[in-house]
């Protein structure tokens, strides 16, 4: 979004501690018509891992020990141990690593589309249960839920994606969609469709999102244009802009807490 000048009309020692040893396995074959059992070592540490899980949750393991357990399923009798490094040295944390590309992801040696599948499977759940605390729930008793919502929705993606928020009169949030994608700097936004679909829904108010792939939700100067722009037009449609919150890395950025509204 940052390089459109106008809005108007136009668009706009991290793994110490390893509790089994990465090791080749031969290639996958039958043995008397039976496909092999992974090794034990292989089996047991899968077990130990499952178990500190259970026992203490996320807390309990680092990064690279989650990905694994992601990977166990699409994986069955192989060390995903080098797998879950790799990725995360490609990506750079798990979050990221979920939201990658699915292109992107192909071009990891070892990743195929049941790893893929996995990796977007957690990545769904994990939106839809930031959206279940927000949907049909007054936003302004729960601003919290709200920014954990958009901040696990949009803060690892790699491009700018825009999307609006749309309230009742009470402000209860009845709708979230994405109103445009763009570039790694830019998000064509228009206006006029953003009004359009707030009449058609029966919004009274709307809150902006966006996020900015460098990882800094510092506004800029065609964020802001846009932004009195919409809330212009809301106002002769009788549609309140409550916020335009932008989504960094590490933190967000509300355009109404930084004074532009």
């Amino acid at each position: 979004m940052r390089s459109d000048p106008s809005f108007s009309e136009a668009p706009m020692p991290l793994f110490g501690g390893d509790e089994a040893v990465p090791v080749a396995l031969p290639p996958r074959g039958k043995r008397h018509g039976r496909v092999p059992e992974p090794p034990s070592y292989i089996k047991d540490h899968r077990q130990r891992l499952r178990a500190r899980f259970l026992d203490g949750g996320a807390e309990a393991l680092p990064d690279y020990e989650m990905l694994e357990l992601v990977l166990f399923r699409a994986i069955p009798r192989a060390d995903v141990k080098p797998l879950a490094r790799c990725l995360l040295d490609s990506f750079g944390d798990f979050a990221r690593v979920l939201s990658a590309p699915p292109a992107r992801l192909r071009e990891i040696d070892g990743v195929g589309e049941a790893v893929i599948c996995e990796l977007k499977v957690v990545e769904a759940a994990a939106h839809r249960l930031a959206r279940a605390r927000v949907i049909q729930r007054p936003v302004i008793s729960s601003w919290d839920a709200v920014i954990d919502y958009v901040r696990t929705a949009m803060s690892h993606l790699e491009t700018e994606r825009f999307r609006v928020l749309y309230l009742d009169r009470k402000n209860v949030l009845i709708a979230d969609e994405a109103q445009g994608t763009g570039t790694v700097d830019h998000v064509p936004v228009y206006p006029r469709e953003v009004m359009k679909r707030a009449l058609e829904l029966g919004a009274s108010a709307l809150i902006l999102v966006h996020n900015h792939p460098s990882g800094d939700p510092t506004p800029s100067r065609a964020d802001i244009d846009m932004t009195a722009q919409i809330e212009a037009a809301g106002q002769v449609l009788g549609v309140t802009l409550h916020d335009h919150i932008i989504v960094g890395k590490s933190r967000e950025v509300s355009l109404r807490g930084a004074g532009y509204l």
